[in-house]
């Protein structure tokens, strides 16, 4: 019998236009990175009611949820910055939904860029809406002509982050305009860059193996050292499934 871990993996979406209709994708670096990491991705669409999305859940050993456009901070009692371009949102339900049914499940979970965001807002911390304004001093982390823009970063050496990168510089893909603020409780930081934005949280919880990165270990930038991200996400997985099968015996 395989132990490859089922990973499910949310799916983007974009409405109907004029000319093509509505349609779900997801970039193929995720499903690839899981492939590779030795997992089996489960690529879920949007899915408007939290029967489907629990089904889905009792099927997966873990979720990874993407990147993509930006929250609507309206949907946390923020105002809409000029800046933010939301997800659409048949996505944004879907995936508020599912994070919830995820932390109450206390399933393992990786959340890259915007799912990373969402994890922390989900959890109870909050976000800058546009870091040229609420951090002015920041380096760039989003280049609209360079899609594979890169910028350096600091680890916390006893984290996942830090036994991917271990010592020297690292350069991370980074394409972001939001970022972490406050870190929800229950989490802490596991890297930065060095003008100080947050880049990785990890759970302290011992119930619930959860992190996220805000750079994207899943693109085509990414270094051969990304891909171990993935792979202690599947280590991780495993272990836990392998806790639960102990306890159920």
């Amino acid at each position: 019998m395989s132990n490859q871990p089922i990973i499910g993996l949310n799916a983007d979406f974009r409405a109907a236009a004029r000319s093509t209709p509505a349609y779900s994708y997801i970039a193929a670096g995720y499903f690839q990175s899981v492939i590779a990491a030795g997992g089996i991705p489960l690529i879920m669409p949007p899915l408007g009611d939290l029967d489907s999305i629990s089904r889905v859940c009792d099927q997966v050993q873990g979720f990874i949820m993407i990147g993509g456009a930006d929250l609507d901070p309206r949907n946390d009692g923020f105002m809409l910055h000029p800046s933010v371009r939301p997800l659409d949102p048949v996505r944004e339900k879907s995936d508020r939904m599912l994070m919830a049914e995820i932390a109450e499940r206390r399933l393992p979970v990786l959340g890259v860029g915007t799912g990373m965001q969402l994890l922390n807002v989900q959890q109870g911390g909050n976000l800058f809406l546009h870091l040229k304004e609420d951090l002015p001093e920041a380096v760039p982390h989003h280049d609209p002509q360079d899609p594979n823009h890169r910028h350096t970063l600091d680890v916390v050496s006893d984290s996942l982050v830090g036994r991917v990168y271990g010592d020297g510089e690292i350069r991370v893909s980074s394409r972001h305009h939001m970022a972490i603020d406050e870190v929800a409780p229950g989490f802490r930081v596991t890297a930065r860059c060095p003008d100080g934005v947050i880049e990785a949280i990890e759970s302290e919880m011992m119930d619930w193996f959860a992190l996220g990165t805000q750079f994207h270990p899943e693109c085509g930038a990414a270094s051969a050292l990304d891909i171990r991200i993935f792979e202690e996400f599947i280590e991780g997985v495993k272990e836990r499934s392998g806790q639960e099968l102990r306890v159920v015996a």
